[in-house]
């Protein structure tokens, strides 16, 4: 079971981790042990997170979300299966944690009456420069 926060907890079944080979250096035994983690969450069919903490969490996950619904992270910074293995968990638990926080809703702004005035004044400044071009020219 991997603990959330006080309200959530994801159950095993949920999770399922793979381990393969890690890519980099890592000694005389970097080509005989699986230290590299693959932890894959069933967000889509997870009873433990509502709807809406899905959907945030496929916007969170990006490139980690499958098309079968479920989040996939990896770890393979440490040599150690145990520390990868808590990093992964870490790092999965960091992503739900941030699908958990609700986007505070944006409130459309005006512009103040100062600005409209010196964009207005602005305006007007280009357009004269712009009109005395084109009396110069019919003039020749």
């Amino acid at each position: 079971m991997l603990r959330i926060n006080d309200d959530i907890a994801l159950q095993d079944w949920e999770l399922t981790e793979t381990f393969h080979r890690a890519s980099g250096p890592g000694g005389q035994k970097v080509n005989k042990v699986s230290t590299a983690v693959a932890l894959r969450f069933e967000a889509a069919r997870s009873p433990s997170l509502p709807d809406e903490v899905k959907a945030r969490l496929r916007r969170v996950a990006g490139w980690r979300w499958t098309s079968d619904g479920a989040v996939i992270v990896t770890a393979e910074r440490h040599r150690s299966q145990a520390m990868n293995r808590a990093e992964a968990r870490e790092k999965l638990r960091a992503m739900v944690l941030a699908a958990l926080e609700r986007p505070k809703p944006r409130r459309p702004t005006r512009p103040t009456a100062a600005s409209v005035r010196r964009r207005l004044e602005e305006k007007a400044r280009r357009a004269a420069v712009k009109a005395a071009r084109a009396a110069e020219r019919s003039d020749e």
